[in-house]
């Protein structure tokens, strides 16, 4: 008797055991899917974009920088009126989503579609400009805030972490400009923490990149990088 309630505990501790190794491989499989097919998809959706941009279209309402002499994003924002802008692109889809562009980030192998909408949907399909929300002022004098999940398993932008100052940063836009940017800053700072957003940038586009720490969700990886030359 005491044989077989011994026997039922070991079986009992050996499904278990097998649950446990299952769950395990489901997981891995499911971060190897992320950190291939999502990643590889990605990078082909990079590799092969191009910026459009057609005739001008005088139904465009969207704000140039040719009305403003600093040529600043944020005193634009704050100042309407600017003129109206003399190209229209065509934003490509991925997955369903607008692009505004496209970020490159050598150092860390990352390439991903730059996303327009802010969605929680979109939050998980790739990395979104936040700020500001018009897509006309990527690669344009002024701050952009880019985006993007820390999935802490190499995805997205969960290696943010390792860039330093110096490495590069390349942003193509969906008209067809595409920059080199310099990292110059990284710091670490609360999610509710925006002072950064909008800065002299003396007259040059500069970008911030933005994701959660690895450690909390409340906390965020900043980095600053400015447009070469």
């Amino acid at each position: 008797m005491f044989e077989s309630k011994y026997s039922k505990v070991l079986t009992v501790i050996l499904i278990i055991v097998i649950i446990a190794i299952l769950g395990l491989l489901g997981f891995l499989a499911y971060d190897f899917y992320q950190k291939y097919f999502i990643t590889k998809e990605a990078s082909e959706f990079v590799d092969n974009y191009k910026g459009e941009v057609s005739d001008n279209d005088p139904d465009a309402n969207s704000t140039g920088t040719e009305g403003n002499s600093s040529g600043d994003l944020n005193e634009l924002e704050a100042t309407p009126g600017g003129t109206t802008s003399s190209t229209v692109g065509r934003k490509q889809k991925y997955k369903g989503f607008d692009t505004v562009g496209t970020i490159s980030i050598p150092a860390i192998n990352a390439n991903y579609p730059i996303l327009e909408d802010m969605t929680p949907k979109a939050l998980e399909t790739s990395v979104i400009l936040l700020y500001p929300t018009n897509a006309e002022y990527l690669n344009q004098p002024g701050n952009c805030v880019i985006v993007g999940h820390n999935y802490r398993n190499g995805v997205f932008f969960s290696n943010l972490k390792r860039l330093n100052n110096g490495d590069k940063i390349t942003i193509k836009d969906y008209k067809g400009g595409q920059k080199t940017y310099t990292i110059y800053d990284k710091f670490e700072t609360t999610s509710t923490d925006t002072s950064f957003y909008q800065r002299d940038t003396a007259g040059k586009a500069e970008i911030t990149l933005s994701t959660c720490t690895d450690a909390s969700n409340d906390m965020r990886t900043i980095i600053l990088a400015r447009e070469d030359g």
